[in-house]
């Protein structure tokens, strides 16, 4: 089958975790050779070609319009106008696509507009909502952005979410049918983040010898938590004086957290490195005691994942898919979201306690690289496509000729055409 994907963002644009899944699932779907892959996705300043072949999938990069967009939402309307002139011209181009498949809102009008064009049927991935993300509609934008989420669903044959929590939030919000959503958790490359040892000159960047690493990596936004991980260190260092705290990412919240961290005179125990690259993170991930997610809201989690499978005890936020991913005592501790007290005392346990975080972590990789892989998610994913497929295939929904007679050469299906005749 051929697949075409629409992503706001796809590696070297990472905005936050879609882009690693988008390039990660379907590098691992071209793998197997039962999928040709493309992906429309917008340039990163220029930083890569047009086009290339990634991983045996095909990247098409869009660039915005010169054009200076009078807010966020026509910013969004302009990028997707430019998928979607990609998208016809690969078609013109020959490529009959099967299916499609877009991931969040940011993509929903080049996505639907393809889908009604070419009459080809649409799976949609939420991996978030605008309501979960605020805990609520508030403002005009967030409103309007929750009706594209909706509407994207509704124009959906099948709307995949990565957790159980994600099920249940889009059937409260969006009212969707039970059938109509498919759970498909997040996964991991188990090899990239398994192999190698610590890296000395990286940990010399950001610790002292004899300090231990608490280690979080995300975007930093409110509802990561990372102000309830500056609340919970003095309780942490009262237990263990030396700890250094690395939080690695971007994001709105930085200049909040420095100030938080500068206000509570914690500006030596934490260390705020911005962007890092892969390397340096696999890097820290093996350096570091702790690996922290103190979420308020998460979906999924992904980056629990990649601590899990880099070997590292991790204590995570009792919310949202982190509340499925690690089962307390056993992959992992939970601690109560928001609760500074409770997310200190979680650390502290590891930290004290070698013996059980090696377990932890010991338990927390099989975990990962039995039910994690790409490959299962991957195979999942297809079994989608295919259940899909079989719906579209048994429908009468088929482009009507043009009026002058004979079909259209542009959106021609031809293994549709078959099946109808």
């Amino acid at each position: 089958m051929r697949v075409l994907m629409f992503s706001w963002e796809y590696p070297p644009r990472i905005v936050g975790g879609l882009a690693r899944h988008v390039a990660e699932l379907s590098a691992a779907l071209a793998e197997t050779g039962t999928a040709d892959v493309h992906v429309i996705t917008i340039d990163e300043a220029g930083a890569s070609p047009d086009e290339e072949v990634r991983g045996g999938v095909h990247v098409w990069r869009v660039r915005p319009y010169h054009l200076v967009p009078l807010d966020f939402i026509s910013g969004i309307l302009q990028y997707n106008l430019a998928m979607l002139e990609k998208a016809l011209s690969l078609f013109l181009a020959g490529y009959d696509f099967d299916l499609l498949h877009a991931h969040d809102w940011l993509v929903a009008y080049a996505a639907r507009a393809v889908k009604h064009a070419a009459c080809r049927p649409l799976v949609a991935t939420i991996h978030a909502t605008e309501y979960g993300r605020n805990r609520g509609l508030y403002t005009d934008e967030q409103r309007y952005i929750s009706d594209v989420e909706w509407w994207l669903t509704y124009e959906a044959w099948k709307v995949i979410c990565c957790s159980t929590y994600m099920f249940y939030e889009l059937q409260r919000i969006f009212h969707l049918p039970d059938d109509k959503i498919a759970v498909i958790p997040n996964g991991v490359d188990v090899c990239q983040f398994a192999a190698g040892k610590s890296d000395a000159q990286v940990r010399e960047r950001y610790a002292a010898p004899d300090e231990k690493i608490v280690f979080f990596v995300g975007r930093l936004v409110r509802e990561k938590g990372v102000h309830v991980l500056l609340d919970a260190a003095p309780q942490v260092l009262a237990a263990e004086p030396k700890v250094k705290f690395i939080v690695a990412g971007k994001g709105p919240a930085l200049d909040a957290l420095r100030h938080q961290a500068k206000n509570m005179g914690l500006e030596t125990r934490f260390s705020f490195t911005g962007y890092i690259d892969d390397d340096t993170r696999n890097a820290l991930y093996r350096s570091a005691a702790v690996a922290v997610f103190p979420s308020l809201y998460e979906p999924f989690g992904i980056v629990a994942l990649e601590a899990m499978a880099a070997g590292v005890p991790v204590v995570v936020a009792d919310t949202g898919g982190l509340a499925t991913i690690v089962s307390h005592g056993e992959t992992g501790l939970k601690c109560c979201p928001g609760d500074a007290a409770s997310l200190a005392a979680q650390i502290v346990a590891l930290l004290k306690n070698p013996v059980l975080a090696g377990r932890l972590a010991r338990q927390a990789k099989a975990l990962v690289g039995e039910k994690y892989a790409w490959q299962e998610i991957a195979r999942q994913t297809r079994n989608i496509y295919q259940q899909v497929l079989s719906a579209y295939d048994r429908s009468n929904w088929i482009l009507p000729p043009p009026k002058s007679g004979g079909q259209s050469v542009l959106f021609r299906d031809v293994r549709k055409e078959q099946l109808l005749s």
